[in-house]
């Protein structure tokens, strides 16, 4: 590509000012991929309607924007108008590719549409990035709605294996791109002292602090890991919980399980959606994060663990086997098992003592970057 014009990619999906994984995301694949092409991204107006989103805010409220990228908040996701001009937006920008992002199928209708409109002018070079094929807490019409969704798609990059195969079963001879999903650095350059952030946080040098990180529904079974907590604590008594993230479901449901278990004492609930600059301290204040997922395919907060060189114990689910090498860094443990995730816990600071964990991640990172899925790009448009 040295002696010729950049092709172009214009891509649609969440960016800045929107938080979130699937922002950051779309972000950091933005410039990686404007190394080798000319990117234009459509960024949405109106992402979620607020009587849908069950959180604060969904606008990142950080002092400091991680990977940002240059983008138009075109698409408002309810309104047929926008999608309409949208649609003439790309068919303007005459590029050689379009990527639809597709996490959710509450985009179903949206994508449809613009897929649609754009696809007499762009026939076989509508590509759909797919994060997710069903979403993690399905409703009934989500089929009907992933599969109008994606109906228009000419070819898809799945990023992990289960959502490859998810796809095979609607893609038609439609060709499946595979990549992993990339790691990428969050750590903003910025040190943290782990015993400062500890002290700061009640908890001494010796405690073994474990971490539940991101946003709280029921198919992230912090319920488990609650119950799972108590049986650690037989084995490891001078363990801490340290809960962080907003709460999408009634607090209750979990502060209920702590008064009962009567491990008060022992677990800290941090209510809020941690600004980019603070993420840092809790990771530094934490021996290892937990993820007990019920069901999943992907997971950013793995990325964000893995950027400050912090272990998981994650449940096989979805494509997280594929993020965590068992023993080297982090723990696989059955899912929706309070005794498995004990297990792995334990078995964690039992092999923390021979196994150098940060070491290896920091390995595994190196090779995980976004130049992959930059190949992948590459391929596609045959360059």
């Amino acid at each position: 590509m040295s002696n010729s014009i950049k092709k172009k990619i214009v891509i649609i999906g969440p960016a800045h000012p929107y938080r979130g994984g699937n922002a950051m995301f779309i972000q950091y694949l933005c410039n990686a991929l404007s190394e080798k092409f000319e990117i234009k991204l459509i960024n949405y107006s109106l992402l979620y309607p607020s009587f849908l989103f069950p959180g604060t805010t969904q606008y990142d409220q950080s002092e400091q924007v991680i990977q940002g990228f240059p983008n138009e908040r075109l698409v408002n996701s309810i309104n047929p108008i926008s999608w309409i001009k949208t649609a003439h937006h790309i068919i303007s920008e005459k590029a050689d590719l379009v990527v639809f992002d597709w996490w959710n199928p509450f985009f179903g209708m949206c994508h449809w549409a613009m897929s649609l409109l754009v696809r007499k002018k762009y026939k076989g070079r509508i590509l759909f990035i797919t994060e997710n094929f069903i979403f993690h807490e399905a409703w009934f019409v989500d089929s009907f709605l992933t599969k109008l969704g994606l109906r228009f798609a000419d070819k898809f990059l799945a990023l992990s294996k289960p959502v490859e195969k998810d796809l095979q079963s609607i893609a038609a001879g439609r060709p499946i791109f595979r990549s992993e999903l990339p790691m990428f650095d969050y750590s903003l350059d910025t040190r943290f002292d782990g015993v400062a952030e500890r002290a700061a946080l009640g908890y001494t040098p010796d405690d073994k602090v474990l971490m539940f990180f991101g946003y709280v529904r029921k198919y992230k079974g912090l319920d488990i890991l609650l119950r799972a907590f108590l049986l650690m604590l037989k084995q490891i008594p001078e363990a801490k919980l340290l809960v962080v993230g907003e709460f999408y479901d009634k607090p209750e449901i979990y502060t209920d399980i702590v008064r009962d278990n009567g491990t008060l004492e022992s677990v800290k609930f941090v209510n809020q959606y941690v600004p980019n600059e603070e993420v840092g301290k809790y990771f530094a204040a934490a021996d290892v994060m937990v993820q007990p997922y019920r069901s999943a395919t992907n997971s950013g907060i793995l990325n964000v663990a893995y950027s400050f060189g912090v272990p998981a114990v994650v449940t096989r689910v979805g494509g997280l086997v594929e993020l965590v090498t068992d023993g080297e860094t982090g723990i696989l443990v059955e899912p929706e098992s309070p005794e498995a995730i004990a297990e792995g816990v334990v078995r964690f600071y039992k092999l923390r003592e021979t196994v150098n964990f940060s070491e290896n991640i920091r390995e595994r990172v190196a090779k995980s970057g976004f130049n992959g899925i930059t190949e992948v790009f590459e391929g596609i448009l045959g360059v």
